[in-house]
């Protein structure tokens, strides 16, 4: 039984967006050109778009038309955030000191690097965050080159790793992990703490369509960041 053509136009849609065809921030098709593409009446384009803005997957903008949306975290309480914009919304100086940058092959005693690589080399990343002239976060970060290629070349001085991520890799699943540590000589020094100092640390991992994207771990200060969950009572 074929189905209904909005469910094909939406599944059309949902499968350049998850393989990442159409990344984050991309324009999605005006209504009035999807019309024309599938020669059906506006309302069956409507129920396509309304289907693909319940699902998370585009937002729409006032006179702006419809748009790929950073996709969120399976579990309602915690995003990606975007280290950028967060300092720059506070109103504060924002900057990435890249310290580091190699392409190598896996570690292959570390079963995480193998499946990271999938065969291919790893982009490993060491830098910075600061915010207002003062260290805000130390990222270290491990990409795929097979699943993100492009990022080889991108200009760190120009956009952060994680930034960059975001704007072109559309990832479908996500994992993060919280804890706290002390902060050891060598992250004391580079977040310009005393040795022992309470640090938050964030370990996530993304993934599309089942391929591993990126692996990072990002060390706070900890009266640097918090995170928020609020929940009512009926809260799953």
């Amino acid at each position: 039984m074929t189905a209904p053509l909005h469910q094909r136009i939406r599944a059309d849609i949902e499968g350049r967006i998850r393989s990442g065809e159409w990344p984050p921030g991309h324009r999605v098709p005006f209504e009035t050109e999807l019309m024309a593409q599938y020669g059906c009446a506006r309302m069956t384009v409507g129920k396509a778009m309304a289907a693909l803005v319940e699902a998370g997957l585009i937002v729409r903008r006032k006179r702006a038309g419809s748009f790929v949306a950073r996709p969120r975290v399976h579990a309602p309480v915690l995003n990606i955030p975007d280290i950028q914009a967060e300092i720059l919304a506070r109103g504060e100086v924002y900057a990435f000191r890249l310290l580091s940058r190699a392409v190598r092959a896996p570690d292959h005693a570390s079963a995480e690097e193998v499946e990271l690589a999938a065969g291919g080399a790893l982009l490993a990343l060491e830098g910075v965050h600061d915010a207002g002239g003062r260290p805000f976060a130390l990222e270290r970060r491990l990409v795929s080159l097979k699943a993100a290629p492009e990022i080889e070349a991108a200009d760190f001085a120009q956009i952060p790793p994680g930034a960059w991520l975001l704007e072109h890799v559309a990832w479908t699943e996500a994992e993060s992990r919280i804890s706290a540590l002390n902060a050891d000589a060598e992250d004391a020094r580079l977040l310009a703490l005393d040795e022992g100092a309470a640090c938050l640390v964030v370990d996530r991992r993304t993934w599309r369509e089942g391929q591993h994207v990126t692996r990072v771990r990002q060390v706070f200060p900890g009266e640097a960041y918090d995170l928020v969950a609020r929940f009512g009572p009926g809260a799953r």
